[in-house]
């Protein structure tokens, strides 16, 4: 149960009033976050401690004892997955991650499907299915609608947790903290992510992978980004008041060739053109933002180079035998890291710790 609410009577109008970073202490529980919505929940120990739980995890599901003591920590929970937004990765991700915790789980993928063609309201389906199960993953194509959901679950004697797997053009939290674990797994023996340089390329304006993990990377020590796209694709001024604010640098340029060289990493992305009124985004010349197999030789050593996936030409098929392209990695961090948030939200975590310790003794 939702302990201490502090959600409870705390109007709609008055939340969206609230900064975001405001909003965040609203969804904790004992410390951390129960409801899973945006990136400025977190902070670097929260990131540390569900990575370090991650890593944990993978290492016990090893063995065929482990993953039978996995499967058995939140087998009485039951789980939707309520995709009203078109999903492959995402969603076999966090489908994969309730089967390794032993929860069953049911599916929504098309609204057409449900009580929504005969006009109930999607507030209402999804209050539907929180009588139902006892952890709600939304993955919705209208910004905030998974934080609206929390807040009216949490002014409910039902208040079951939300996790958000995507929202709008706005926030994609659980894909920002599996690259930040595909970052500090891939940096383990090079200082971690402190220090770093991290180049983001594509559409920046509508990637909500890349505005939420710009977030996160504010709470390390030197970072700095580079914004990489044409302008009409250029990171948003809401983002870069987020860094500025936080003291974090950052250069917004034009020019991918030249910036190659000089990052440890490079965050590709693809045109976001689903969400285009008038196919707009067609006319642009992307031309200049793909990572070809001769970009390898101006890449460092130990640079790697992530997307999140689905891509299209901005990444040549080439380069993926390379062993510093990392997103086929990223895809499978992405269901640990999944595992790990579903364990914090239950908290079962210290149980984990517990047959960790026992393991490696």
């Amino acid at each position: 149960m939702y302990r201490d609410n502090p959600l409870k009577h705390v109007t709609w109008t008055d939340y969206q009033e609230l900064p975001v970073n405001d909003r965040a202490p609203l969804f904790l529980r004992d410390g951390k976050p129960y409801h899973i919505l945006f990136a400025q929940q977190y902070d670097r120990p929260t990131m540390e401690r569900l990575c370090d739980l991650a890593t944990r995890v993978r290492k016990i599901a090893k063995t065929r004892g482990g993953m039978r003591f996995l499967q058995d920590l939140v087998s009485e929970k039951r789980a939707m997955l309520y995709f009203a937004q078109p999903s492959t990765r995402t969603f076999l991700s966090f489908y994969a991650a309730c089967q390794i915790l032993g929860m069953q789980t049911a599916e929504v993928r098309d609204a057409t499907t449900s009580s929504e063609i005969k006009g109930e309201s999607q507030e209402d389906s999804v209050r539907t299915f929180s009588s139902y199960f006892d952890l709600l993953i939304m993955r919705h194509p209208i910004g905030g609608f998974a934080e609206r959901i929390a807040w009216l679950l949490s002014n409910t004697d039902r208040p079951v947790p939300v996790m958000n797997a995507g929202s709008g053009k706005d926030q994609h939290p659980t894909q920002a903290l599996l690259d930040i674990y595909t970052l500090q797994r891939s940096f383990d023996e090079h200082g971690g992510i402190d220090g770093k340089q991290i180049a983001f390329v594509g559409d920046l304006a509508r990637g909500r992978t890349v505005r939420s993990l710009a977030c996160l990377l504010r709470h390390y020590k030197g970072v700095k980004a580079y914004f990489v796209a044409p302008d009409s694709l250029q990171i948003g001024d809401d983002i870069l008041e987020v860094l500025d604010a936080a003291g974090m640098v950052y250069e917004v340029t034009d020019d991918f060739r030249s910036v190659i060289p000089e990052v440890d990493a490079i965050y590709m992305t693809r045109i976001q053109d689903e969400w285009d009124q008038a196919q707009e985004s067609r006319a642009i010349d992307t031309s200049g933002y793909h990572f070809c197999q001769e970009d390898l030789a101006l890449l460092k050593p130990h640079a790697i180079l992530m997307h999140p996936l689905p891509r299209r030409d901005e990444i040549d098929p080439a380069v993926d035998s390379d062993p510093r392209a990392m997103y086929w990695r990223q895809v499978r961090n992405g269901m640990w890291v999944r595992v790990a948030l579903m364990l914090s939200i239950f908290e079962r975590d210290n149980e984990v710790d517990r047959y960790y310790q026992d393991l490696i003794r």
